[in-house]
């Protein structure tokens, strides 16, 4: 069996081979190696598919006689699919296989893996700091001190002092694999978590709230990890923030879509919010002479949220993982078509 690791700078293809390897010891498969490259040069849509790199030729190229391919950004498209007969598995090294066409895939038959759960952890250590980073004004203050205006001791008045997470309202929108860890870390800071998700039953960290509207209401710090689809699209927008508390503090490590960016500004310009922390934007990376750089007060990362080494060996690892199940004939524990 031929297998294409078509890695990038962030999940290796030497990751990819070792799992696949490890995995396949028995029997070990020919492996081929195309590097795409992302992160070096950002994601986009290709023809029909979202977050991929735009290289379908060479994909193509790299295909030919391959029956699996592991990736992250490969553009899987009608065009790829169809260009490329003998495959009949990809196996996704993410959370959700957007790369691909799977209605393209399903038609061919070509079984369509990815990695839930890959990133959790690491997303919501990062959320967690983001939070501090903005509820401490700490971005701002190393500017300061390692800048023109050096030790600025008006970082410790009253007017300039942030809010404490502990006994302080947080309210989380969504609580998905992400959303539940940053929950259980909240409340050992002593913080009082509210949860909105109306797809999620039973036990949550904190307690719950019936409607979004209420959560926002009663939430000094509001952090975002519902997923991004039509019905969240623009979830959070000039009306949502005017419900929360003035002074309030948003986090969105999640999809930029979530969040309207210009009531964002707007909320950030008339101190609505106190602050912000981005990790993740509508459009990415934000374009030059976004409102986005000229807003007070608002934290930005280019969406580092999931890059951690651990996240690369995990997501090589569970792609490796499904890998060997269609090797050996087993049932595949994330498969879309």
């Amino acid at each position: 069996m031929k297998v294409l690791a078509a890695g990038d700078h962030f999940v290796l293809n030497s990751l990819i081979a070792e799992a696949v390897r490890h995995d396949l010891a028995g029997s070990p498969p020919e492996l081929t190696e195309l590097t795409l490259p992302w992160p070096l040069e950002p994601f986009g849509r290709v023809a029909e598919v979202d977050e991929a790199s735009d290289v379908e030729d060479a994909l193509i190229e790299a295909l030919d006689g391959v029956e699996v391919c592991v990736t992250q950004m490969a553009p899987f498209t009608e065009r790829v699919l169809a260009a490329s007969p003998s495959l009949r598995m990809i196996a996704v090294c993410r959370g959700g296989p957007v790369n691909v066409n799977t209605e393209a895939a399903k038609a061919r038959g070509v079984k369509v893996c990815f990695a839930p759960g890959r990133n959790a952890a690491a997303t919501a250590e990062f959320t967690v700091g983001l939070m501090l980073a903005a509820l401490r004004s700490i971005p701002e203050a190393h500017n300061a001190l390692t800048g023109k205006a050096g030790w600025d001791g008006t970082y410790y008045t009253y007017e300039r002092s942030g809010l404490e997470l502990e006994d302080t309202p947080v309210g989380l929108v969504g609580y998905g694999a992400v959303g539940s860890r940053v929950a259980r870390v909240l409340c050992a800071f002593g913080a009082e978590v509210e949860v909105y998700d109306p797809y999620v039953r039973g036990d949550v960290h904190g307690m719950r709230a019936p409607t979004l509207d209420a959560l926002l209401s009663r939430s000094r710090v509001v952090t975002l990890h519902a997923r991004l689809t039509p019905e969240t699209q623009g979830l959070i927008g000039a009306r949502e923030l005017a419900l929360m508390p003035r002074g309030s503090v948003l986090v969105n490590a999640a999809r930029g879509g979530l969040l309207e960016t210009g009531a964002l500004c707007d909320a950030l310009d008339d101190g609505q919010l106190a602050a912000a922390a981005l990790d993740t934007y509508e459009q990415e990376p934000p374009p030059p002479g976004s409102r986005l750089f000229d807003t007070p007060n608002l934290v930005l990362t280019p969406h580092l949220g999931g890059a951690s080494r651990a996240v690369a060996r995990k997501a090589a690892a569970i792609a490796a993982a499904e890998v060997a199940r269609y090797v050996r004939g087993e049932p595949l524990a994330h498969c879309l078509t």
